[in-house]
C-alpha cells in the first residue's frame, strides 16, 4: 500500500508543464502544452493498476486490494493518511466498470451453487437464514436481479431483491414471511425493492445501485405490463441517533418510553408514542440536513438522488432488534413514479429538492424543521426549483424538437 502511495504525480514535472502551460500564447502551442499537462497529472500508479487490471486476474486482484486497503483503514487509525489512496482505487475501478457495459440478470434457483451462497453472503440489509428462505426469495413473486460486467466474469457485483404484491408493503415481515401465501404475478399490482447490496467490499461507493433498480423497472414492465407502482421499502438506519441527539426537544414522555427495553411489543406503550415518532421521522427526513445541504440519511441521499418521492412512512414497519435500534422499527416507501422520477432528480441534483407525498408532509407541524431560520426560505426555493424543473420537463415532452418536427411533417404530408 505504501509502495502504491508513494507512486503520485512526479511533481517537478507537473510544475514545469504548468508554467509552460501558462506562458504559451500561441493556440496550438497552448493545446499541446495543455495535453502535457493533462499527461503530467496521471499518477504513476495507474501504470501499475493497469498491468494489475488486466487479463487473467481482470479486476479481481483491484477489488480485493481495495478491500484490504479499508479493512487497513478501519483497524489501523495511523494508517488515515492512506485514504487518498482509497479514492484513487475507487476511481479506477468506476472507471473501468462502465455503467454501459453492465449486464442486468435475473438470478434463479436454478443458477450456481456458489452464486447462490455469494448472494446469501452479501445480502447486507436482510439476513438470509438458510437455504429454504434463498430459495424463497428468488420465487416468481420474490426475485433478484444483478449487475454482471466483462470485467469481472461469473461475479455480481450489485443486486436488489424485489417483492411482487397487490399492494404496497408496509412491514419487512410480510415480505420475509415463507409461509405467506403467494402472490399470482399475473395480476400483481405493485414491484417493492427492499434490498440493495454489494458483493464485494472493494466496490463500496461506486454508484452501480442508480442505474439497477431503473433497469428492473423497465424488465418487469415488460413482463408484467399490469404493474403500477415501483417503489421501495427501506430502512431509516440514522434517525434513532438523529432524534436522541435532539434531546429535551423531544418530549420527556416519548423518550421515557423509547428508552424502555421491548417497548415495540406493548400495544399500550407503541400506541402512545406513534403520531410523535412519525412526526420526528417526517421531519428528519425533510429538513434534517448536512453541511452541504443534502439529507442527512444515506438511504435517503440514493433514492431521492436517484428521482424517487418519499411517499409514505410505515410504523413498526421493522421491529427487529436492528430496526428498532436504527430507527425505532420506522420504515420509508420512497416511490419511482415513471412520470416524476426524471423531474425529481434534475431537482434534487440543482438543489437537493424533495419531493414527497402530502400525506407525508402533513406529519410536519408547522414551525417544526431544521433548527434553522434560514430553513423557510430554503423550502420556497427548492420548491419553487421542483415546480420549475417539472414545467421545463413537461414542455419538452410537449414541445421538444421532435414534437414540433413531428408536427410540420405532419402538416406537410396533409
Amino acid at each position: 500500500m505504501r509502495m502504491l502511495d508513494g507512486l503520485d504525480v512526479d511533481a517537478p514535472l507537473l510544475a514545469r508543464e504548468l508554467d509552460l502551460a501558462r506562458a504559451a500564447d500561441d493556440p496550438a502551442a497552448r493545446r499541446a502544452a495543455y495535453a502535457r499537462l493533462r499527461r503530467a497529472l496521471v499518477p504513476q500508479r495507474d501504470a501499475v493498476l493497469d498491468h494489475l487490471a488486466s487479463p487473467p486476474g481482470d479486476l479481481r486482484c483491484i477489488v480485493a486490494l481495495r478491500a484490504a486497503l479499508l479493512r487497513l483503514l478501519e483497524e489501523r487509525p495511523d494508517l488515515a493518511d492512506l485514504a487518498a489512496l482509497d479514492g484513487d482505487l475507487r476511481d479506477v475501478l468506476a472507471a473501468r466498470l462502465d455503467i454501459g457495459s453492465l449486464e442486468l440478470r435475473r438470478l434463479t434457483w436454478a443458477d450456481s451453487a456458489a452464486l447462490l451462497e455469494r448472494l446469501a453472503q452479501s445480502e447486507a440489509v436482510h439476513a438470509i437464514r438458510g437455504w429454504f428462505d434463498l430459495k424463497d426469495r428468488l420465487d416468481d413473486d420474490r426475485r433478484v436481479y444483478a449487475f454482471f460486467h466483462p470485467a469481472l466474469p461469473r461475479m455480481p457485483l450489485v443486486f436488489t431483491e424485489v417483492a411482487l404484491t397487490d399492494e404496497l408493503p408496509t412491514s419487512i415481515r410480510a415480505i420475509l414471511n415463507v409461509d405467506a401465501p403467494r402472490v399470482d404475478v399475473a395480476v400483481a399490482r405493485c414491484a417493492t425493492f427492499y434490498s440493495i447490496s454489494n458483493t464485494e467490499r472493494g466496490l463500496s461507493g461506486i454508484p452501480f445501485g442508480n442505474a439497477l433498480i431503473k433497469q428492473a423497472v423497465e424488465i418487469l414492465r415488460g413482463e408484467i405490463p399490469r404493474l403500477r407502482t415501483f417503489a421501495t421499502l427501506s430502512p431509516l438506519p440514522g434517525f434513532a441517533a438523529w432524534a436522541r441527539s435532539l434531546g429535551d426537544r423531544v418530549p420527556a414522555e416519548v423518550r421515557a418510553v423509547l428508552a424502555t427495553p421491548g417497548w415495540q411489543r406493548s400495544p399500550a406503550l407503541a400506541a402512545s408514542v406513534r403520531e410523535a415518532v412519525l412526526q420526528l421521522a417526517a421531519r428528519y427526513l425533510l429538513h434534517a440536513k448536512r453541511a452541504d445541504g443534502a439529507p442527512r440519511d444515506a438511504v435517503a441521499r440514493f433514492h431521492l438522488g436517484n428521482g424517487a418521492t418519499v411517499e409514505r412512512l410505515d410504523w413498526l414497519g421493522d421491529p427487529t432488534q436492528r430496526g428498532i435500534a436504527q430507527s425505532y422499527g420506522v420504515m420509508v416507501n420512497y416511490r419511482y413514479a415513471l412520470d416524476r422520477y426524471r423531474a425529481n432528480q434534475l431537482a434534487y441534483a440543482a438543489g437537493h429538492a424533495i419531493d414527497a407525498s402530502p400525506a407525508v408532509r402533513a406529519l410536519v407541524p408547522a414551525g417544526e424543521d431544521e433548527d434553522d431560520r434560514n430553513a423557510p426560505s430554503r423550502r420556497r426555493v427548492a420548491a419553487a426549483m421542483l415546480d420549475r424543473v417539472r414545467s421545463v420537463a413537461v414542455d419538452l415532452a410537449k414541445n421538444g424538437p421532435w414534437r414540433r418536427w413531428r408536427r410540420a411533417a405532419v402538416s406537410e404530408r396533409a
